[in-house]
C-alpha cells in the first residue's frame, strides 16, 4: 500500500494502482456502482490530449515572443508534457479503464470523473519517465495533470464528443434498418391486407404501404438525428469554472477547441459564450427528445409486427423468425423477443428523458451538478437505439415471411373490403354486402353472388389490386 494525502487527511492506496485518494474516496461515497460508460471515458482522454497539446504550443509560443524576458510562469518539462500527451491518448483508445473506479451515478457534477483520470494520467506519465506512481511531487494530478482546465469544461466537452460520435453511429444503423424495410417495402408492394383501426378491421390497404410507413417514420428519424449535431456541438472547454476563463490563458482559450476538432475530426466550435455552455444543459434536453422520438417510432414498428404475427388467431399470414426458446417448461414455444427487447429499451428511452428533462432543469445558477446521471442517460439512450436498430434489421425485418396467398385468401373474407365499393353502390348497399360475409364467413364474391347488389364484372375490376392501392378515384372510375 502508499499512503495519500489531501487537504481532509491520509489514505491508504494499493501500492500499483493507477487511481489515487480523490478516486478511492469517491468510491467510498458513491457506492452504487453503475458502469460508466468507456465512450465518455475515451472522449476525456482526447480532450485532455487536446489541452496538453495546446500548453505545449502556448509554451512554444510565450518562450518564442518573449525570449528577453524573464516569464513569471513555471512551465511543466517537455519531457513531461510528453508523457502526459502520450497518457491521453491512450485512454482515448480505451486503456487502463479498469482503473477507472467511479460510478456514473454520482455527486459533484463530474469532478471525481475528472480527479479518476487526472490521477490515471498522473500515474501513467510517471512509469513513462522511470517514476513510482504516487510520485505526486513531479507529477501531480492537479498542477500538471488538470492544467488550464477545470472539471466544468473538461467533463461536458468530453460528454459533447462522446455523444457525437455515438450519433454517426445511430445514423448508420437508423440507414441499415431503413434499408431492410424498403426491401420489405419493395417485395411486397402488391401483397394485400387489411389495414386496422382501432385493432378492428378497416379499409383495404397492403404490406407494401405498411412498410412505406414504417420507412417514412424512419427517414424523419434519419433527418432528426442528422440534425442534433449543430445542437450539440458547441463545447464550452477552455471556460474554466463557470465559463470566465478565469486563470486560463487566453492563448489557451482560443486555440483548444481548434486541437480538439483536429483530433476528433467532428465539426466542434468553441461557445460565443462560454459561460452559456457551461450553465445550461438544455441543447442535452433538444437532442434526447430527438431520440424519444426515434424511439416512439420503434416502439411502434415492434408492436405491430408483434401484433401481426401473434397466435391470438390461427389465420396469420405474417411471421417473424424464430430466434430463441420461449420457455423453460412449455414445449417449442418461441416468443418475440426482439421486439421485446425494442419496445423494453423504448420505454427506458422515454424515462431517460424525463430524467434528463428534470434535472437540467435543476442546474442552479452558474452550474449543473447533475452533468454526471444526466450524460449517462444520454449516451445509454443511443447506445439503446444503436442496438435496437441492429437488432430489429439483422435479427427481425430481414428475416419477415409473408405468406401471400394466404394473406390474399384472408382478405377477400373481410367484410371491411366492401368500403371499396361504396362509391359504386353506396353505403348501404355495402353493409348489407359486409353483414352477409360475416354471417357466413365468405368471401365478397360468393356474398354478392346471393345478393347481386353489383354486377360481378364490375366488382372484379374495383377489386383488382392495382385499383386497390390506387390514390382514390375519379369520375371517370364510376362511368366505366
Amino acid at each position: 500500500m502508499r499512503k495519500e494525502q489531501d487537504f481532509i487527511g491520509d489514505l491508504l492506496i494499493p501500492k500499483n494502482a493507477l487511481y489515487g485518494i480523490h478516486s478511492a474516496r469517491a468510491k467510498a461515497n458513491f457506492p452504487y456502482q453503475t458502469p460508466f460508460h468507456i465512450e465518455w471515458y475515451q472522449a476525456v482522454g482526447t480532450v485532455k490530449l487536446a489541452c496538453y497539446i495546446t500548453y505545449s504550443d502556448f509554451k512554444k509560443s510565450v518562450l518564442k515572443k518573449y525570449s528577453n524576458y524573464s516569464i513569471p510562469i513555471n512551465f511543466i518539462e517537455d519531457k513531461i508534457i510528453k508523457a502526459l500527451k502520450n497518457s491521453a491518448e491512450e485512454l482515448a483508445d480505451g486503456q487502463y479503464f479498469e482503473n477507472f473506479i467511479i460510478p456514473a451515478i454520482q455527486g459533484g457534477a463530474g469532478t471525481s470523473i475528472n480527479l479518476n483520470i487526472n490521477e490515471i494520467i498522473a500515474n501513467t506519465s510517471l512509469l513513462k519517465i522511470d517514476k513510482t506512481v504516487g510520485d505526486y511531487k513531479i507529477i501531480d494530478p492537479i498542477e500538471h495533470a488538470n492544467i488550464y482546465q477545470s472539471t466544468n469544461d473538461v467533463i461536458p466537452t468530453a460528454l459533447k464528443v462522446a455523444t457525437i460520435k455515438l450519433l454517426e453511429k445511430l445514423e448508420d444503423r437508423i440507414n441499415k434498418l431503413r434499408f431492410e424495410i424498403e426491401k420489405q417495402e419493395t417485395k411486397h408492394r402488391d401483397t394485400l391486407r387489411i389495414a386496422y383501426t382501432q385493432m378492428q378491421e378497416a379499409v383495404p390497404s397492403s404490406y407494401g404501404k405498411l412498410f412505406s410507413t414504417y420507412n417514412d417514420a424512419l427517414s424523419r428519424d434519419w433527418w432528426r438525428v442528422s440534425k442534433c449535431f449543430e445542437r450539440i456541438k458547441i463545447v464550452n472547454i477552455g471556460g474554466s469554472a463557470v465559463g470566465t476563463s478565469l486563470a486560463v490563458p487566453r492563448y489557451f482559450v482560443m486555440n483548444v477547441t481548434q486541437n480538439l476538432q483536429k483530433l476528433t475530426k467532428l465539426p466542434i466550435t468553441r461557445s460565443e459564450n462560454l459561460q452559456d455552455a457551461t450553465n445550461n444543459l438544455d441543447s442535452f434536453v433538444e437532442v434526447h427528445a430527438i431520440l424519444k422520438a426515434h424511439a416512439v417510432n420503434l416502439e411502434k414498428i415492434s408492436s405491430d409486427l408483434r401484433l401481426l404475427s401473434c397466435e391470438l388467431t390461427n389465420n396469420k399470414d405474417i411471421q417473424i423468425p424464430k430466434k430463441q426458446l420461449g420457455s423453460s417448461i412449455m414445449p417449442s414455444k418461441v416468443n418475440p423477443v426482439i421486439t421485446e427487447f425494442v419496445v423494453s429499451a423504448a420505454h427506458k428511452i422515454y424515462s431517460n428523458d424525463m430524467l434528463i428533462s428534470n434535472l437540467s432543469g435543476q442546474g442552479n445558477l452558474d452550474l449543473n451538478a447533475y452533468l454526471p446521471i444526466i450524460g449517462n442517460a444520454l449516451l445509454e439512450s443511443i447506445k439503446l437505439l444503436i442496438a435496437a436498430n441492429k437488432t430489429l434489421s439483422e435479427n427481425l425485418i430481414s428475416g419477415i415471411e409473408i405468406d401471400k396467398e394466404k394473406a390474399k385468401n384472408k382478405f377477400y373474407k373481410s367484410p371491411s373490403i366492401t368500403t371499396a365499393l361504396s362509391p359504386y353502390i353506396g353505403y348501404n348497399k355495402a353493409s348489407l354486402l359486409s353483414k352477409e360475409m360475416r354471417k357466413y364467413e365468405c368471401t365478397i364474391f360468393e356474398a354478392n353472388k346471393k345478393l347481386d347488389l353489383i354486377n360481378n364484372k364490375k366488382m372484379e375490376t374495383i377489386l383488382q389490386t392495382q385499383n386497390l392501392l390506387k390514390s382514390g378515384f375519379s369520375i371517370k372510375d364510376l362511368l366505366e
